[in-house]
């Protein structure tokens, strides 16, 4: 049996969040809250940009907000993967971008999108 979990584990480590574990929305407010609350905001632009409707968006389109010359000229568009791979490592995915903040667990990412995509109703 544990061998089956540990397999289990390392197949759905790698998975797009809320594939490998339910995602928890409202454990995702709590960490927004926490976590990202103190440079962004879903509504206003602050130290970094707005996310109400995050999730659909072309990177860089925020009016109003000054983005970095890499995150404008990335082409990302925001989906369940591109932003796991963002908050997993934000200049690995896009060289040059102005965050300076990471999460590394998996299931606190899933978390936190689950909750971008219900607020960006």
């Amino acid at each position: 049996m544990k061998r089956l979990s540990l397999s289990l584990l390392f197949l759905t480590a790698g998975l797009p969040p809320g594939l490998g574990w339910a995602a928890d929305a409202e454990r995702g407010r709590e960490l927004y809250e926490s976590r990202c609350e103190g440079c962004h905001s879903l509504d206003a632009n602050r130290i970094g940009p707005m996310h109400r409707g995050v999730v659909g968006r072309k990177a860089g389109t925020v009016p109003g907000y000054d983005y970095s010359t890499a995150v404008r000229r990335s082409n990302v568009v925001w989906s369940e993967t591109s932003l796991d791979r963002w908050l997993a490592g934000p200049e690995q995915f896009i060289r040059g971008q102005k965050m300076g903040y990471r999460v590394d667990s998996p299931e606190d990412r899933a978390d936190l999108i689950a909750f971008l995509k219900r607020e960006g109703k």
